[in-house]
């Protein structure tokens, strides 16, 4: 397919600067493959969707406050960091602005004064690595680093944001963005998922830029992503199999968990526990092999998260809620509502 039959008008009011109120009070459009209907309803009604022989598959990752600012060391012109990860050498690969301060060999000295960095080498993706000159990096970030919000929220993170550009159920740390799907869950909303008998099944993808990048190419087949790092454990992978076998739904929360599943899962479903790197690019036709239900946020145009959807929903039918969300003003984007795809 084109790239131009992924765009879509969206109004900028319906882009969420700011979350709920409640986490689970935001809308939920609920689309249903078989018979095609499009209903309406509150995030906190997903238990009424869900059963006792299903699992939900839940990303733990943690967003760290990756945003530095620093300024370079001779001229004093303002730099922009966003730290991906730390390498095995202890540099860190980064993206930066503006480009031409992040020539091969040139200081950046941070705003507060304590630390710096030198840009090491820069890769064929546009990235540098940066070599600081401090031990714990990850510890000075604590202190340092700012939550790196997404570019469409017009300004700049707050206390409320530390707390709710996370999920709940945040464990390991490694994101620059949040797993958005996943915000809208509570506590109280999960308990009432267990009560049910609900399986959970956690596991990790660390949301880095590919998840992000725009697709540059025409035709969609001939963009690339970025690779990420992901977990599916032993223990999570047999509760998804054993869920699926004894005729339950594999429910993935967000596109981060589909990507992490389906890098894994062998040709009969049987979902195998793997970690490593995934560049998986899931686009129209793709045959799912772990997932049955997918809950996600609305997405931006021209995206690969907007093309992963349309493969598990059809083309046409995800196109017709998007335009149904944007007439009945629907939030976007991380902060925005959410649908669940049956």
């Amino acid at each position: 397919m084109r790239l131009s039959d992924y765009d879509f008008h969206l109004p900028d009011s319906l882009i969420a600067q700011e979350p709920t109120v409640s986490r689970d009070g935001s809308r939920l459009l609920v689309l249903n493959r078989k018979n095609g209907s499009i209903t309406h309803m509150r995030f906190s009604d997903i238990v009424s969707l869900i059963g006792c022989n299903d699992v939900l598959m839940l990303n733990q990752t943690r967003v760290f406050p990756a945003r530095l600012y620093g300024k370079r060391s001779i001229t004093g012109g303002k730099v922009e960091l966003l730290l991906i990860r730390q390498q095995d050498d202890g540099n860190w690969l980064a993206l930066g602005k503006p480009a031409n301060a992040l020539q091969v060999g040139r200081k950046i000295d941070m705003v507060s004064g304590k630390f710096s960095a030198v840009v090491k080498n820069r890769t064929e993706r546009g990235r540098v690595i940066l070599q600081f000159d401090c031990e714990d990096v990850t510890s000075v970030l604590e202190t340092e680093g700012v939550l790196p919000l997404p570019p469409y929220i017009n300004r700049q993170a707050n206390a409320n944001d530390i707390l709710r550009y996370q999920t709940v159920f945040a464990k390991t740390t490694g994101a620059i963005a949040a797993p958005t799907a996943g915000l809208h869950f509570t506590h109280e909303l999960l308990d009432k998922i267990n009560q049910i008998g609900t399986n959970i099944a956690p596991l990790l993808l660390h949301v880095g830029p590919g998840t992000f990048e725009p697709v540059r190419s025409m035709n969609v087949s001939d963009h690339t992503i970025d690779e990420e790092y992901y977990e599916v454990s032993s223990n999570s992978a047999e509760i998804v199999n054993r869920a699926r076998a004894s005729g339950g739904r594999a429910i993935a929360v967000g596109t981060t968990v589909v990507r992490a599943v389906e890098s894994t899962t062998i040709d009969n479903g049987t979902l195998a526990p793997s970690r490593g790197f995934t560049d998986a690019f899931i686009f129209p036709p793709y045959n799912f092999k772990c997932v049955d239900i997918l809950v996600t946020n609305f997405h931006l145009p021209k995206s690969t998260l907007l093309m992963l959807v349309a493969a598990f929903a059809g083309y046409e039918l995800l196109m017709k809620a998007y335009k149904e969300a944007v007439e009945n003003e629907y939030r976007f984007y991380s902060y925005g509502d959410a649908m669940v795809i049956l």
